[in-house]
């Protein structure tokens, strides 16, 4: 039996819950999945009293039963820990387990993930039903493989139980030492903050101005992504410790306040993505005129690809969002369900699992649907499945091929967390973010994203011939020694405004700014400013072209030897002087751009860079059309996903072999609306 994810096949899977159906429907639905082409089922992640109904007493019975089946029917299983919703009996006897709100009120069962990572009980609890489930289940034949907990901080990434606060001054303890060293670390002299025990420091709690040290908080969210990361790790060693050979373990998510690429590094044989695309088309928000829509879903599985090369869909859109209470979206329309799964594909994923096999017609997610209505009738969607399952078998060969991007946007969860504590920083943060990936995909330019830690090397940034580090406030030395390296190699990297203004602590460093940026950039800001109300129309002229300068700017100063001034304010207080400076730093450029970025001006970028597409000689395509390519050895796959419901003209410079439909295309080409075409290329290498 081939493994998952394993580089040799697509396999596509769905999300099942035998609690919620009788058993004389089980075995009707496995047939059917399998006659959909489904391989692989998730079950259990909520379903705790399944197998402890009651403190200390377990059953096993209700999932051997199902096991047993999928057993008889080839069906593989991911078994879960069912650890992200605790059942009532213990949250009644334990209410010290329960998450609180930010004013410390208990946040009650009745819903899911209302725990807290940092109970001494829950986590006995949790350790002791993971300990249950997997010396019972882990050597059934049908189980191939574990997924810890069930996305984790969705909902929730914010915690204040008593609970918190005792293991928040443990992590401070072991961070700083002294409360002494706290007091520094977080400038507590200001505002007569200043703590004299590790007991008198809290979580975030509410104040009268609604602000907190923003150095406490900081170093909060570092503590629930290690709380997260620790309450993860306990799970994973107990199951290391039944599992069989070549089984995996993973988790779903992704979501915030989580260094999910330390997780993953430590905890797991890969990570999984939960992908609702449908989300761009939410009844409240909807906004007609934003282009991207269900495309942003690229940037996520961009990101995810980031923190796990190798990774799959545990939760892949099939029906209409919504719970009773909050995110209604439509059904996907026809070929949407189609595009999502190999706009997933595109990026890397060798795995899609469906959410979820049948709707169910009780709970808060009643109206979140799956492949199959309340009924379980025949219908549009699970035609489309088997559809699917035909094209990827079409697809297998791809499997394995490893997505080809020649630039990267860089990334560090220090600067991510910040411009959530910052308003400054999280306000040309966002908008320079959102520009790179529309201008990026507009282009058909592919890109990583690469989150500068410690197992980041120089070899890995050789990869990319250009890097964008929009708004690194926060720098360290150890990080810019290697961008320095890649630039002195013959790299080219570009920095936007507030570059280097910060510390690790988030205090403003009192060194000339950029900071620690200064070197590689060749650059001095003597002034800068958010851009004034009455100074909206400033803009910044290269070469004749005329970008805009939205809401911060950095006056700045060439002062390497080898840099030279690219570009200047037009209006405002700044007219005339630098606000892009070049510096050629051994075999490379660095570059320092003084506002933030607009898709205008990411695209002008890009063309001066000479970012090449290495497709454009073979294929031509609308902005309305992703291009994404995976490479396999001296093979591309080239994927063109069209998110329009309008016809897409295409255009291709040679003959080319289309992997779907078999057959060799050129010349001009017509993509259906919500249509996807896959080209096989051989580079000839």
């Amino acid at each position: 039996m081939e493994k998952l994810l394993d580089g040799k096949n697509i396999t596509i899977g769905t999300c099942y819950y035998p609690e919620h159906w009788g058993r004389e429907m089980w075995e009707e639905d496995l047939a059917r999945m399998k006659e959909a082409g489904i391989e692989v089922v998730r079950i259990a992640e909520f379903a705790w009293n399944k197998i402890e109904p009651h403190e200390g007493e377990y059953t096993y019975k209700f999932f051997d039963d199902f096991l047993d089946l999928a057993e008889k029917h080839g069906m593989r299983v991911i078994f879960s820990t069912p650890t992200a919703t605790p059942p009532a009996w213990l949250t009644e006897a334990y209410p010290e387990v329960l998450n609180a709100t930010r004013d410390g009120d208990l946040i009650r069962h009745g819903t899911r993930r209302h725990y807290n990572y940092n109970s001494p009980i829950y986590r006995e609890y949790c350790a002791n039903i993971v300990e249950h489930v997997a010396r019972h289940y882990a050597g059934h034949p049908a189980v191939i493989g574990w997924q810890i907990d069930n996305e984790f901080n969705c909902e929730n990434w914010a915690f204040y139980s008593e609970s918190d606060n005792v293991a928040f001054r443990r992590f401070l303890k072991e961070k700083y030492g002294t409360v002494e060293q706290l007091n520094t670390a977080w400038g507590t002299v200001f505002w007569n903050q200043t703590y004299t025990a590790f007991s008198e420091v809290y979580v975030p709690r509410r104040t009268n101005t609604g602000a907190v040290n923003p150095h406490l908080e900081l170093d909060y969210i570092r503590f629930i992504s290690d709380s997260v990361c620790k309450f993860a790790a306990m799970q994973a060693d107990i199951l290391r410790a039944y599992i069989k050979p070549g089984d995996f373990i993973t988790t779903n998510g992704m979501f915030g306040h989580i260094d999910n690429h330390g997780l993953t590094r430590h905890n797991l044989d890969f990570y999984t993505y939960d992908s609702y695309p449908n989300f761009g088309y939410c009844v409240d928000g909807f906004r007609k005129d934003e282009p991207m829509k269900d495309r942003w879903w690229s940037r996520n599985l961009t990101e995810v690809r980031s923190i796990s090369p190798k990774f799959g869909i545990m939760e892949q859109q099939s029906g209409a969002n919504g719970w009773n209470v909050s995110m209604e979206a439509p059904t996907p329309r026809p070929g949407q369900m189609t595009l999502w799964t190999m706009q997933s594909i595109a990026h890397g994923a060798d795995y899609i699992s469906y959410f979820r096999w049948r709707t169910c017609p009780f709970g808060t997610e009643m109206y979140w649907h799956g492949i199959l209505d309340y009924s379980g009738r025949e219908n549009r969607r699970l035609s489309e499945l088997r559809e699917i399952h035909k094209k990827l078998g079409r697809l297998q060969e791809v499997a394995g091929a490893v997505y080809d991007a020649r630039v990267a946007i860089l990334r560090d969860y220090d600067n991510l967390w910040d411009a959530e504590v910052d308003h400054w920083h999280g306000r040309i943060q966002r908008p320079s973010e959102d520009a790179l990936f529309v201008a990026m995909q507009q282009k058909h330019i592919m890109f990583d994203y690469v989150y500068l830690d410690d197992f980041v090397n120089e070899a890995q940034l050789a990869r990319y011939s250009v890097l964008f580090y929009p708004h690194p406030e926060i720098l360290t030395e150890e990080r810019m020694k290697l961008l320095e390296n890649y630039v002195a190699a013959g790299g080219k990297i570009v920095f936007g405004c507030r570059t280097g203004q910060k510390d690790l602590r988030g205090f403003c460093v009192t060194e000339k700014l950029p900071g620690l940026a200064s070197y590689l950039t060749g650059t001095d800001v003597p002034e800068y400013s958010l851009a004034a109300p009455d100074e909206a129309d400033v803009r910044i002229l290269w070469d004749g072209v005329k970008l805009s300068a939205p809401v911060f700017r950095d006056m700045l100063a060439a002062v390497g030897e080898n840099t030279e001034v690219l570009a200047r304010y037009e209006g405002g207080c700044y007219a005339g002087e630098p606000a892009l400076v070049c510096n050629s730093f051994g075999e490379g450029k660095a570059y320092y751009y003084g506002s933030t970025f607009d898709v205008d001006t990411v695209k002008f970028f890009l063309d001066k860079l000479s970012v090449a597409k290495t497709q454009e000689q073979i294929i031509c395509i609308p902005e309305t059309c992703e291009l994404a390519v995976r490479r396999k050895d001296a093979t591309e796959y080239i994927f063109v996903l069209n998110y329009a419901k309008e016809e897409a003209k295409i255009m291709l410079g040679a003959p080319i072999k289309e992997l779907i439909s078999g057959v060799e295309e050129e010349g001009g080409i017509t993509v259906s609306g919500y249509g996807v075409k896959v080209y096989k290329r051989n580079l000839g290498l």
